[in-house]
Order: structure tokens, then C-alpha cells, then sequence
């Protein structure tokens, strides 16, 4: 038989709302083994910008608004699509219609629902990234006495009994303003490549970590 033979395609292209964002995943997809942590098959994922990894320019309202467009030309490109953003932003939706109107106008461009995941966070990046862990002491270079967690606590940034701190964003903002330490998508690289996401308890890293899981079950070839 013969005929043209058409490329192969990649695995994922994703598509996140800003570079800290972007900075979280290059972080966590260049770790190694992240694909035992999540549960899923080992894929390919070039995790640099113009790689496999897509930054809007408008941040979360331009993914809200422009997903669907700034994805188009990877539908021929890439088997599956990921898109994340946060819940919270200057006129958001609510989450369930965040997700419905992107997931209708990837459809309108033609992927198949089955191939693509709209991951709202709520309310933002930040509940991902906190734990009651050192790495994240380390990696906002908090060194005092008292530990992290007791500190935001008495600060009534993260109450006791609580999984997360109240304002995620927030509570990184001030510890890193404490510590003097500069607010860049370096610190959440950091924090991606060292925290645990094993008993991450986030329901939007976890609708994540199930796609990837159901797209490239264990076992199947990379």
C-alpha cells in the first residue's frame, strides 16, 4: 500500500494563563519521575515556552476568551489539549460555566471532547503549591524559628485545621515579602520540582492528575 505518510502526532500541548503557571509545570514535568507520581504513562512533554507549553498573553481572561483560537493549529499537531487557569480574576464566571464555554468553543474548532480538559482552579495556582512540607520553607527561603505553618497561623493566613491557607496567592506574597525575597516564576519553579504532590488533596490538581491518568494509562506506550 502506498500513500503519503502523515507525521505523528504529540501527546499534549498545554496551555496555562501566565508564567508563573508555566514556571509550576516546566517545574514539575522536568522532575524525575513525575509520571510515578501522577499515576500515568511516561509521556513525551516539552515543557519549554513554544514547546508543548503555551502561555496566553492576557492571562486568565485570555484563556477564558481566546483558548479555542490561540489552540487551533495544534488540533493537527497534538492528540490532547490541556487548559488551566484560575477562578478568580476581575469578571470571572462562575467555575462550572468557566469550563463549559471553553470546553464549547474547543468543540466549535473541532477537537473531540474526550481529547481535551479544562482545569479551573479554585480559587488560584497557589492552593497547589502549599503544604505543611520544609521544601516549601525552602523554597521561599523562610528560615526562622518558628515553622512556616505556626507562623501564617499566627498570622491568620492559614488556620489551624486547615489543608490550605485561606488566600493562597496571598499568604505566598507574604512570606516571600517577610523573607525579602523577590516574587518570580523561579520560586514556583522551585516549589514544583520539590513538593510532594502524592497526597495533593486540590480538586483541580486532581481532575488534572485523573486526565493524564485516563489519556495515558499505565502501561500503554509513550
Amino acid at each position: 500500500m502506498t500513500g503519503r505518510k502523515h507525521a505523528a502526532k504529540n501527546a499534549c500541548v498545554m496551555l496555562v494563563a501566565d508564567i508563573n503557571m508555566a514556571a509550576t509545570f516546566r517545574g514539575y514535568f522536568t522532575r524525575d519521575g513525575w509520571h510515578l507520581s501522577l499515576g500515568c504513562a511516561r509521556f513525551e512533554f516539552d515543557p519549554s515556552l513554544g514547546g508543548d507549553l503555551l502561555v496566553a498573553e492576557r492571562r486568565d481572561p485570555g484563556v477564558f476568551t481566546e483558548a479555542h483560537t490561540l489552540l487551533d493549529t495544534y488540533r493537527d499537531t497534538h492528540h490532547h489539549a490541556l487548559i488551566v487557569l484560575d477562578c478568580e480574576w476581575d469578571g470571572a464566571p462562575p467555575k462550572a460555566e468557566i469550563v463549559r464555554r471553553i470546553t464549547a468553543n474547543m468543540i466549535s474548532k473541532g477537537w473531540e471532547e474526550a481529547n481535551i480538559r479544562v482545569i479551573a482552579i479554585d480559587p488560584e495556582l497557589e492552593n497547589w503549591i502549599w503544604q505543611d512540607n520544609v521544601n516549601v520553607s525552602t523554597a521561599l527561603r523562610y528560615t526562622g524559628e518558628l515553622s512556616l505553618r505556626n507562623l501564617l497561623a499566627q498570622n491568620q493566613r492559614w488556620p489551624l485545621g486547615h489543608a490550605k491557607p485561606t488566600r493562597p496567592k496571598e499568604a505566598v506574597e507574604w512570606v516571600l515579602r517577610q523573607t525579602k525575597t523577590p516574587r518570580s516564576s523561579a520560586v514556583y519553579e522551585k516549589l514544583a520540582s520539590r513538593v510532594s504532590v502524592a497526597n495533593c488533596a486540590d480538586e483541580a490538581f486532581n481532575e488534572l492528575r485523573d486526565s493524564l491518568r485516563a489519556w495515558f494509562p499505565v502501561g500503554a506506550l509513550a
